[in-house]
């Protein structure tokens, strides 16, 4: 859906933007979308951003050319006359443009608390789901199966589609699957999702929230006013934690989701198939089958726990269980998320680039052994020790690369030091294959060859969908 759709009509009768200076803080995805929105209903929009690159200049261009004033090159300062600010997710709370908004008591919402605001009286539903790691692959599923529940539906927000144009747009849904960062949740203040999600809990992002504990609260925020259902992560206590302290509505009721057999009021894995006993009747005593675990593509356990987490969110806005299994079935996970590239010689290749913290590193490593592990890239402050001290006994061997490899190799000096290292002191184009080919020499028949590297992808690749390219042309390249 574009960004056009925004503007399509102007909507009638009285806005309580109309004439009212906001100030839209950086372009791109989300800024865009909303000062269209904004102007669309008689605001007075100023967007500033922070970069004057040439992205940025043919945005600001669209903008113009509907009479809305862009200032490139200034996000730090307040534009006179601002009533509220609307800001891109990304935009760091300590900015000096928030500062200034703080003194003169100027309201600062997030794209996500806009859209929320703009819904029509028969806006529908959000089924919402946030963690730090597995938000995409859980939101796509929850799609999924509400799509094979015969439900109009889209998965939006955090994914990469608006949430403005989703609310906004021509298009009529009966209920929206939304990943939400914490970014977003930190300046969605008033947003009460039907149902809210926390897949998990571990230290990122923390140099934008200052500390865990800020990190954890603004994954909380999902939970704030749910109507139906707050689901957690029963081996995550933190995620369970958040629940108890959400105001919500009444009867709304803590579902957890578990990979081992579940208790009253949970979904879990008994024997190979995933279970209901939170939305049955007489829970107490029946469970409802609503998949088998090889529906889940690729059965890894985390991957598994995300199934769970979407079936629990999907079964609280009434979805039968075939739906569920049917949506699992027909769901594809995107690149690069424990990807199957190749067996050669016995041994399996698997992509899991966008492994790029060591929390999904850990997930990824758990669902394989014996592997040799490519791993390394830019840390971003991370330590090591605790994901090698936890996945030592399954590394049969480990291929470092990139900036941080030293912090890695550090940590496997201290907690695994039987086990054989390659640091690859190189940058250039074929490193990964160099890697590739070092992998294959430690790695005997049976062995998972496992890139999963704990680490973002910009010290040596554009992102991290090139950095699993180049590792799937490597294998290719060896198996030719």
């Amino acid at each position: 859906m574009g960004s056009g759709q925004v503007t399509s009509s102007v909507p009638s009768g009285t806005s309580e933007f109309q004439g009212k200076h906001v100030t839209v803080a950086g372009l791109g995805v989300s800024g865009l979308p909303a000062a269209k929105a904004l102007h669309a209903r008689g605001a007075i929009v100023t967007a500033v951003n922070d970069g004057d690159d040439a992205r940025a200049r043919e945005q600001a261009a669209e903008l113009e050319a509907l009479g809305i004033t862009v200032r490139l090159g200034d996000g730090a300062t307040l534009p006179e006359g601002t009533e509220l600010i609307v800001t891109a997710p990304g935009w760091q709370p300590d900015k000096p443009l928030f500062r200034a908004a703080e003194q003169a008591g100027v309201p600062v919402w997030g794209d996500v608390e806009l859209a929320w605001r703009l819904r029509g009286p028969d806006a529908a539903p959000w089924l919402a789901v946030t963690g730090t790691n597995g938000k995409t692959t859980t939101v796509q599923m929850l799609a999924s199966i509400l799509k094979a529940a015969g439900l109009r539906t889209a998965a939006v927000g955090n994914i990469g589609v608006s949430l403005l144009d989703a609310v906004l747009g021509e298009e009529r849904y009966d209920v929206l699957a939304v990943e939400l960062s914490s970014y977003q949740l930190h300046w969605a203040p008033s947003l009460r999702a039907y149902s809210g999600a926390v897949l998990n809990l571990a230290p990122d992002h923390l140099d934008w929230h200052g500390s865990m504990d800020a990190y954890a609260a603004d994954k909380g925020r999902i939970y704030e006013g749910n109507k139906v259902a707050c689901v957690y992560n029963v081996a995550d206590p933190r995620t369970e934690d958040l629940v108890r302290e959400a105001d919500v509505e009444e009867g709304c009721r803590a579902v957890g989701f578990t990979l081992q057999a579940p208790a009253v009021s949970q979904l879990g894995v008994v024997d190979g198939i995933l279970v209901d006993r939170a939305f049955v009747e007489n829970r107490q005593k029946n469970a409802q089958e609503l998949a088998e675990v090889s529906d889940v593509d690729p059965p890894a356990p985390h991957n598994i726990a995300n199934a769970l987490a979407a079936a629990a969110l999907a079964r609280s806005f009434g979805v039968p269980a075939q739906a569920v299994r049917d949506g699992l079935r027909a769901f594809k996970p995107d690149a690069h998320r424990i990807a199957h590239v190749a067996d050669i010689d016995g041994v399996a290749y698997v992509d899991d680039s966008k492994a790029t913290n060591t929390h999904a590193a850990e997930a990824s490593l758990a669902a394989y052994e014996p592997i040799v592990w490519i791993a390394g890239g830019l840390a971003k402050g991370a330590e090591f020790d605790e994901l090698v001290a936890n996945s030592a006994k399954r590394l049969r061997g480990v291929v470092l690369i990139g900036a941080d490899r030293a912090l890695i190799r550090e940590a496997l000096a201290r907690h695994a030091p039987e086990v054989p290292v390659v640091d690859l002191d190189r940058t250039d184009t074929g490193a990964m294959l160099q890697a590739v080919t070092e992998a294959k020499r430690l790695a005997r028949p049976g062995d998972t060859v496992l890139l999963a590297p704990a680490c973002a992808s910009m010290d040596m690749f554009t992102n991290y969908n090139e950095r699993g390219d180049a590792f799937a042309a490597a294998v290719r390249e060896l198996g030719a």
